[in-house]
């Protein structure tokens, strides 16, 4: 199991990290270019408007291939299996790769729109098929630490992207084209090991109506003295579908079954997105030249934000399954929300004295904290556990779809939000911490070590009313 985790993390949640993550370091080098092949190209300079849209396009065209992705996950983990779709999914960051990869040498900067877009779309698929193929492997006891491997796969990517866009590996100049090429790397990993498991048990089972296939991937994942409990959660899960088919998304909008689901899903995509943890990645620079460090040593000190999240990730994997969903989710976003009011104040009275900028620091460090240990993990394993096979593929794309919209929104209306309302900006962020908090409070039920039609029953009260 831990070994299935690592190759299906390898090129799913990992290529996302790490693709968010290496576009920072060469962005002087890319202008650089853009400058270049302009000159070259149309005998004139390329004026600073034009330039700044074109580099907006290659870092932000990444989202909008990830909503593509999201968008079209769902139905190829339904046709090609959840396998089956990891592994296609390795031929789109190849030619991603590729394309990134030689748009210096022909000096081509369409080449690189297009392949952040394909990288996108890879992203995409990874983080609504992974889950979902971790989700359905997992024994109820080790289902959440399970799950949680896409986070930490998502941020030992984003601390990997950060270490080898240093200036000492790939982040020099001559090496920009290589850096941004070498998510072909993850992607050759994962089709060399990931054929070496099987296809998800439920899958082959409720989908597929294969028994034997089943029982064989069940034996290989469980051990062959503890499959057969694992077998009969699937059959009474097959038994109560009845032979209903995968359901289309929006089928999910109409169907009264799974609307406090969805509503928890969208809420849970949105909080997460929305909660001011790219804020915070927006302020280190600034927060940490206030404290003192020079501008060269920077990079090295957000390396430790990286570091923060992939450890926090590892916790929160280690404590799911014995804590629980709900204590870790809230308690994550009630944090944040104390850390928000900290760093307004400390934002504020950041000149008065000068061990201010520390607090605001420490803040920094202790929100990325705080997120990677609820929100940052949880919302994920929560969207595999709400639903049942037949739903579970429409809702990830649901929630791929919400996260991508609203990454891509945050990322045009941030800037102006944080120059209308500066350090005041993290009391919107503290208002929507503690609103999800409350959310969550009221409407989720606790999901550890319970089967997917147990958290169905669950739900039932909520979406018949409780004299059903």
């Amino acid at each position: 199991l831990f070994l299935a985790v690592c190759a299906v993390g390898i090129g799913g949640t990992f290529q996302y990290g790490y693709n968010v993550s290496i576009i920072n370091a060469p962005t002087q080098h890319i202008h650089k270019f853009l400058n270049e092949t302009w000159t070259s190209r149309y005998h004139k300079e390329l004026n600073p408007e034009l330039l700044t849209f074109l580099w907006s396009v290659i870092a932000s065209i990444f989202s909008l291939g990830g909503l593509c992705g999201a968008l079209i996950g769902g139905s190829m983990a339904i046709r090609l299996g959840r396998k089956g779709a990891l592994l296609m999914n390795n031929i789109i960051a190849i030619l991603a790769s590729i394309l990134m990869g030689i748009s210096f040498p022909t000096g081509l900067f369409e080449l690189l729109i297009a392949g952040r877009f394909l990288i996108g779309i890879n992203s995409g698929i990874g983080i609504c098929v992974q889950p979902l193929y971790l989700g359905e492997v997992a024994p109820k006891h080790l289902r959440g630490g399970m799950a949680m491997g896409s986070s930490i796969f998502l941020t030992g990517g984003i601390l990997t992207g950060q270490i080898i866009g240093l200036r000492e590996l790939l982040g020099a100049e001559t090496y920009w084209p290589l850096l941004l090429s070498s998510s072909c790397f993850p992607a050759f990993a994962q089709l060399l090991f990931l054929p070496w498991f099987p296809e998800s048990p439920r899958y082959l089972l409720i989908d597929r109506g294969d028994e034997l296939s089943c029982a064989k991937a069940l034996k290989q994942f469980h051990g062959s003295s503890e499959y057969r409990r694992e077998m009969e959660d699937i059959q009474q899960e097959c038994f109560a579908l009845d032979g209903e088919k995968p359901k289309k998304p929006w089928q999910l909008f109409t169907d009264r079954g799974v609307r406090w689901q969805l509503i928890t899903v969208i809420v849970m995509t949105m909080g997460q997105q929305l909660s001011g943890i790219n804020a915070i990645y927006f302020y280190a620079t600034y927060i940490f030249e206030q404290a003192g460090i020079s501008a060269e040593k920077i990079p090295y000190v957000t390396l430790g934000t990286g570091a923060c999240e992939c450890l926090t990730a590892l916790t929160c994997g280690l404590l799911i399954d014995y804590v629980g969903r709900r204590y870790l989710i809230i308690g994550g976003y009630l944090l944040m929300t104390l850390w928000s009011i900290v760093l307004t104040f400390s934002l504020t009275y950041q000149e008065l004295y000068s061990w201010v900028p520390y607090v605001s620091m420490t803040s920094i460090f202790a929100f990325i904290l705080s997120f990677g240990l609820g929100p940052g993990g949880i919302t994920n394993t929560l969207t595999a556990e709400l639903f049942i096979q037949s739903s579970r593929p429409a809702a990830y794309m649901i929630g791929g779809t919400i996260s991508w919209i609203s990454f891509f929104t945050i990322g045009m209306l941030f800037p102006f939000i944080v120059n209308g309302l500066k350090q005041y900006c993290f009391l919107v962020f503290l208002l929507e911490c503690s609103l999800v908090a409350a959310f969550i409070f009221l409407v989720i039920p606790e999901t550890k070590n319970k089967s997917f039609l147990e958290i169905k029953k669950e739900f039932h009260k909520l979406n018949f009313g409780r004299n059903t």
